[in-house]
């Protein structure tokens, strides 16, 4: 049963009245809606609790895709948290701290990939640093000269937003898709797009900010060549 993913409509939502609809043999539990956001894209899972009726507290441990086409989510609690059962009601609260925090480097990482128009050939996003991978052929980034482009960036206050488009639309415009190592989730028949007005607009399931001001200032701690080609550049939220 394919799960309600609050937080593609809403990154803002912190939690949320949920049934669950099913135990898996490892003891995820998968719930009719969730705010909680699983671990794909290079963006880490949520952390956070289930509350059961009764006020037995369930710290999870994991969040995942149950599914290659990303419809179904599984809550993994911590080993020796209480149990449910299908049926029961829970609440769903996230650590909203970290979950603001990755909010603000995934849409820092959009803008970084915008300043540097390069195929990305991974990633990873954390609550206080988090990295891109480039396929540049040529070396000399200049980490000051970046960090002053993202900070003229972010301070734009540009509105980021979110739509959906077809499979279709996404097959016919395929420049969209930065991401070499990671491609978006097709088969739905729709496909999330994140736009920075003015910026940057690319697929991603992830979470972000609805303005650029509200990233604050970030630097690029770090550019590291990672082989022939690849350049990683490492940016931390100051």
């Amino acid at each position: 049963m394919p799960t309600d993913c609050l937080f593609r409509e809403d990154s803002y939502l912190q939690a949320c009245e949920a049934t669950v609809v099913a135990v898996q043999p490892d003891g995820g539990i998968v719930l009719d809606r969730t705010v909680f956001y699983a671990a794909s894209g290079g963006q880490p899972a949520d952390r956070g609790t289930l509350t059961t009726a009764s006020g037995a507290a369930i710290p999870i441990g994991n969040v995942v895709f149950t599914d290659p086409g990303k419809t179904t989510i599984a809550h993994v609690p911590a080993p020796g948290a209480p149990q449910v059962a299908v049926g029961d009601s829970v609440t769903a609260a996230i650590d909203w701290p970290i979950r603001h925090a990755r909010m603000r480097m995934h849409t820092a990482l959009h803008l970084l990939s915008a300043v540097l128009p390069y195929p990305v050939t991974g990633g990873s996003v954390g609550e206080a640093e988090s990295r891109l991978d480039f396929d540049i052929p040529d070396a000399g980034l200049d980490k000051d000269a970046i960090t002053a482009r993202l900070a003229e960036m972010i301070a734009r206050g540009a509105a980021v937003t979110h739509r959906w488009i077809a499979d279709t639309e996404l097959e016919a415009n395929p420049s969209l898709v930065k991401t070499m190592s990671v491609k978006p989730p097709m088969g739905t028949g729709r496909v999330r797009l994140i736009e920075i007005a003015g910026l940057d607009l690319q697929p991603c399931g992830g979470t972000h900010v609805r303005s650029t001001s509200e990233i604050g200032a970030v630097r690029v701690t770090q550019v590291e060549k990672k082989g022939k080609l690849n350049r990683r550049v490492r940016l931390a939220l100051v």
